[in-house]
């Protein structure tokens, strides 16, 4: 049905829009250029920058003095203007970052995830509330510029409501009112997004000196999946859950999966079971826990460690699991025609030396050369802290970003008796 607009909408997409151009400027912009980019009347501009200098999220920088007329003054935008908080929940570690309005890192803090925390929302709830309060403090930022808060979490995820459902390793979060507690407990306006996308969103902010509009971002964590980014758009699907390759088939046989089947892409490279392996195979202490995360990643290190001193059996199971993501990176790649892949993620510093040489190795010669441009195959350029950093870009997206959907008023919930 056709949603109509009304001023205050318009004032506002206006406002987005005008922003927007200011921040792409560089060297800053005038009130006269900013009526022929946007193609909004001088009037509505002076009104648009006077609410923005009020706000603080731009401010004047000085004159142009050339060509006929009055010397121009120049707007820019105003990094200390506003900030916005991303916060990652992972299974393993809680990571809470602060950016400022050009996209700059402030401050970064990660909190190892208590098990109470991942057993019980609300404990888990108060953990991130502690954490970002304390980020705020450490920075001495004004709470009032701190415009919003992105989360980042493990999917599924129905972001309509603001939920997770059955996360596989946070399970006591399914339905759990994520987005509305951290509103509630924050003081902030918050948006949820999925981990994986968010990483994508993370490397198409932050990656302007050597963009791609066309990529895969490999996320490799506690589990693994991807966030896509084609013809230079994040891509979501259609409910926000794109990116789950965890479950793509690779082999006929194979441990069994949680999904009930056997070959599961996830079970021949997520750190886990190769841990579990490397046990099994004498490599690594049988006894130690690996039901316990913080264990894995521990021993998962150990194992990779193995691997680079030479110990051939680490080395062979790592590069059995080397060969399934080149395997799947040749696919996706076919599939998508992107040209670049980017590997980032909480375990992917652990891994990124002795994964990134073997894989250039195996695609070099692949099926993809099937295709007519070269492929790229790079580490993020964020780190560790990607996906934390893309959910916070999400909240400087809805800032900056102009979509015709905020002209469109929701429709107001129908009244007993109304006609």
């Amino acid at each position: 049905m056709p949603r109509g607009s009304n001023l205050p909408a318009v004032a506002g997409f206006n406002e987005t829009v005008v922003l927007d151009q200011i921040r792409r400027s560089d060297d800053g912009v005038s009130r006269v250029e900013l009526v022929a980019l946007t193609g909004l009347s001088p009037q509505t501009i002076s009104n648009v920058t006077r609410k923005l200098l009020q706000r603080g999220l731009v401010h004047e920088t000085g004159k142009l003095v050339g060509g006929p007329g009055a010397p121009r003054t120049i707007l820019q935008l105003n990094p200390v203007g506003g900030f916005a908080i991303g916060v990652h929940i992972d299974p393993v570690v809680i990571t809470c970052v602060l950016l400022d309005l050009e996209g700059n890192l402030v401050a970064h803090s990660h909190l190892r995830a208590p098990s109470v925390a991942i057993e019980d929302p609300e404990e888990g709830i108060a953990a991130i509330a502690a954490a970002v309060d304390k980020l705020i403090v450490s920075t001495a930022v004004p709470r009032d510029r701190v415009i919003g808060l992105g989360v980042a979490v493990p999917g599924p995820v129905d972001a309509e409501r603001g939920r997770v459902v059955k996360p596989p390793l946070m399970l006591p979060w399914s339905e759990f009112p994520l987005r509305e507690s951290l509103e509630t407990a924050i003081g902030l306006p918050t948006l949820m997004i999925k981990d994986v996308t968010a990483a994508a969103v993370a490397e198409r902010w932050m990656n302007a000196e050597n963009p791609s509009r066309n990529f895969v971002f490999f996320y490799y964590g506690t589990g693994v999946g991807v966030g896509m980014v084609l013809n230079d758009e994040v891509h979501n699907g259609a409910s926000g859950n794109s990116g789950n390759a965890g479950h793509f088939r690779i082999a006929q046989d194979g441990p069994i999966c949680r999904c009930g089947r056997r070959g599961c892409f996830s079970q021949a490279v997520r750190p886990a079971r190769l841990v579990n392996q490397a046990q099994q195979l004498g490599l690594l202490d049988a006894a130690a826990a690996t039901t316990d995360l913080h264990s894995v990643f521990g021993l998962f290190e150990q194992l990779v460690a193995s691997a680079e001193e030479g110990e051939p059996r680490a080395r062979q199971l790592l590069i059995g699991s080397v060969e399934a993501i080149g395997a799947f990176i040749v696919n996706v790649t076919n599939l998508l025609d992107v040209d670049r892949i980017v590997f980032g993620g909480p375990y992917w510093s652990t891994v990124e030396k002795f994964f990134h040489r073997e894989l250039q190795e195996r695609t070099r010669f692949s099926e993809i050369d099937n295709l007519s441009h070269s492929v790229n195959v790079v580490s993020s350029v964020v780190g560790k802290d990607v996906v934390a950093v893309g959910a916070a870009c999400l909240v400087l997206a809805g800032t900056f970003s102009p979509h015709s959907s905020k002209l469109q008023i929701a429709p107001a919930a129908m009244k007993v008796g109304a006609r």
